[in-house]
């Protein structure tokens, strides 16, 4: 039910970039040429831009694509919606650049480079990111507004009613409330175990059992059933199926996987068996070889820039305390590998030699005074830019922790070693929320597993730009 909506919705999204990005290019167009701006070299030719058309038209959409933007998310905000936008439309541009450059390269005649066809205007591209970035977001603006009225005005609205008034049919209720633009009525819940329970579950009554179902059904006029029943009542839930089969409304059955679930689960298709595979994420393929680039990008260029900062501090901690300048220490990265992360030195030499690894604490004793103004600004994190530049780190992803506490963490908290499905990071979803140093490392967790799960190029974007505004230091010593 949910699945085919979205589907109509992304098509329409689809349909809707593709058409406000011809128009932003033409906008672009005559803003660039026709509005007063200067224009050394001439106005080129209108039909040159408008051939161009249908190209712009496919890319946006793919760029999309590749951003995640049509990965349709409940809680996705305002913020959320900016930034993928904008990353998405400068990956468009990034593209038709390049394959406007390959055009002139291998297709054009000489005579037709130096008459600058299939050249845009660098002002034009400039313009074409602001006037896309606000047509688009503004359109996803008026969708979203229009969605929320339809539903307040119950217009549409379809009755769903949840066989299973457990973990997992709450679950279900709590997903399709959440998702009111959908058009969704939740009626209620029907449920052996419960059966003495009128109340039900936020505000949602228990309407009887099972096999009342079918009546249920006919009198409450419902239009989907979602089966939620636990594993052990496989028997009660081939008689639901057919129930609902004979009344004739939609069933769609929720496998009883949440203790097993931490991430995404996918629907794959293994020769016509459906398979569903737990803990997925998306930072795979392109994905991955995107946010590889951008790392290199970023941290190549932060240590050109940053080089003569990096000589001073190496000055002051060679003239503060006896050792070296850098310090490495063996951390655990992506899919549970060790590698040596780089830090400037704010201990003492042979700090842990009687104590072992200790967990860094307020007013450590272990530090330089060098040390502690280094870790209070964060300046002591700033090797790691190699670190990333190798490929071992990634500038956003979960903080990585020593194989010493690791052992002792996987063992206590479910789920931890998921945070280690991707490359961690020098900033984070759970450090620029504050989750960093002597805290909860529940709650870290938790942050941690949903920048995995909702990970794209706007959210690291958005981390990278909360790490400058807040800072990421609070509780690290």
């Amino acid at each position: 039910m949910m699945r085919r909506y979205n589907r109509l919705l992304v098509a329409f999204y689809i349909i809707s970039d593709a058409v406000l990005a011809m128009a932003a290019f033409l906008i672009a167009y005559w803003v660039r040429f026709y509005s007063g701006l200067p224009v050394p070299k001439g106005i080129p030719p209108f039909g040159e831009y408008l051939t161009l058309l249908p190209i712009i038209g496919a890319i946006v959409p793919a760029a999309f694509h590749l951003q995640g933007i049509y990965r349709l998310r409940r809680g996705r905000s305002r913020v959320d919606d900016f930034f993928a936008v904008f990353v998405g439309t400068v990956l468009a541009v990034v593209l038709g650049v390049g394959g406007t450059l390959y055009y002139r390269t291998y297709y054009l005649s000489d005579a037709a480079k130096d008459a600058g066809a299939y050249e845009i205007a660098q002002g034009v591209w400039g313009l074409f990111v602001l006037i896309n970035v606000a047509l688009t977001y503004l359109s996803r603006e008026i969708v979203r507004e229009a969605l929320e009225r339809r539903w307040k005005a119950g217009i549409g609205l379809k009755r769903v009613l949840i066989a299973g008034a457990g973990d997992l049919g709450r679950m279900v209720a709590d997903k399709v409330l959440q998702h009111r633009e959908l058009g969704f009525q939740v009626v209620g819940f029907v449920d052996d175990r419960a059966a003495g329970d009128h109340i039900g579950y936020r505000g949602l009554p228990l309407l009887g059992t099972l096999p009342e179902t079918d009546e249920i059904i006919r009198r409450e006029k419902i239009d989907h059933v979602y089966v939620a029943l636990p594993l052990e009542e496989h028997v009660k839930m081939l008689a639901l199926v057919e129930v609902t089969n004979r009344e004739g409304v939609d069933v769609h059955v929720v496998p009883d996987l949440l203790q097993f679930i931490a991430l995404r689960a996918r629907l794959e298709n293994l020769d016509g068996v459906p398979i569903i595979s737990l803990n997925d994420v998306p930072l795979r393929g392109f994905n991955s070889i995107l946010k590889r680039l951008i790392d290199a990008s970023l941290s190549g260029s932060a240590l050109l820039l940053l080089s003569p900062l990096f000589l001073s501090i190496a000055a002051l901690i060679r003239y503060s305390s006896k050792g070296a300048v850098f310090y490495t220490q063996e951390r655990m990265g992506l899919d549970g590998k060790a590698f040596h992360v780089y830090k400037f030195r704010s201990m003492y030499v042979g700090a842990e030699d009687d104590t072992g690894p200790v967990w860094a604490r307020d007013e450590d004793p272990r530090c330089t005074p060098i040390g502690k103004w280094l870790r209070k600004l964060d300046l002591d994190e700033l090797p790691q830019l190699w670190n990333v530049l190798r490929g071992d780190m990634s500038i956003v992803g979960p903080r990585p922790e020593r194989p010493y506490f690791v052992e002792q963490f996987k063992h206590r908290i479910p789920q931890y070693m998921l945070r280690h499905k991707v490359k961690a990071g020098i900033t984070g979803w759970a450090q620029v929320n504050g989750w960093r140093g002597n805290t909860s490392i529940e709650k870290r967790i938790e942050y941690d597993l949903y920048y995995i799960e909702n990970w794209s190029v706007g959210l690291d974007l958005k981390i990278m730009w909360l790490t400058v505004i807040r800072g990421f230091h609070r509780h690290a010593y």
